[in-house]
């Protein structure tokens, strides 16, 4: 699934991120839902949120795996953002911040999938009107301070596809792909994305097998 592809590179020279209009065919700003017949244990029942997708390959956030035991005030803590958990003055409409793994690539790095009512210049891209992608420590700062986005999920690591490696994977049944929507980027309910995105175009997931076609 690309693990070792590089991201496409946005217009500002970021590793990850563009955007491209819809009638070029690509899937950015998409979810794409892990079929059976993929075999790779690493991305089994996922659903990843598109970042970026063009002729340069693809970069993606798995958005329904959980990081383990590593909760959002153990890793500001850990970066020495924070001294401690009662420094954190998160904003009273802001959701608990999840901590994913968002993919096999680059995962000691952090990125921060969010809702548009934030944005940092030069720092935080625009994927849709919706939801935005930004990768640096500042915006953990924010959070921290209750100055962050409404929605927001943390994932550490991305996914990473070749110049035409994610095409030839949904050609192989690797992959369904689906509108996004806030709900299954940044829901609570993890273990409810899998079965809603597959809803979402139609299939019940209790009917799925190896051997269905691609949407």
């Amino acid at each position: 699934m690309g693990r070792e592809g590089k991201a496409p590179k946005s217009p500002g020279g970021k590793a990850g991120i563009g955007h491209n209009a819809p009638d070029e065919g690509y899937l950015d700003g998409q979810m794409l839902i892990a079929m059976p017949v993929m075999g790779d244990p690493r991305f089994e029942r996922s659903v990843i949120y598109l970042c970026a997708h063009s002729a340069e390959g693809a970069m993606g956030i798995i958005v329904n795996h959980p990081a383990g035991s590593i909760d959002f005030p153990q890793l500001l803590m850990q970066l020495d953002i924070i001294k401690s958990a009662d420094q954190i003055k998160v904003s009273e409409n802001a959701e608990p911040m999840q901590v994913l793994k968002g993919g096999p690539v680059d995962t000691g790095r952090g990125f921060v999938l969010h809702s548009s009512d934030f944005f940092i210049q030069d720092a935080t891209l625009r994927i849709d009107e919706d939801i935005c992608l930004t990768a640096t420590v500042d915006i953990l700062k924010a959070i921290a301070k209750g100055a962050g986005p409404r929605h927001a999920i943390l994932a550490l690591g991305y996914a990473g596809w070749a110049p035409g490696q994610l095409e030839n994977e949904i050609q192989h049944n690797g992959w369904l792909h689906c509108p996004a929507d806030p709900d299954l980027v940044f829901g609570s309910a993890i273990e409810e994305k899998y079965p809603r995105a597959l809803r979402k175009i139609g299939i019940d997931p209790g009917m799925l097998s190896g051997d269905a076609g691609h949407a």
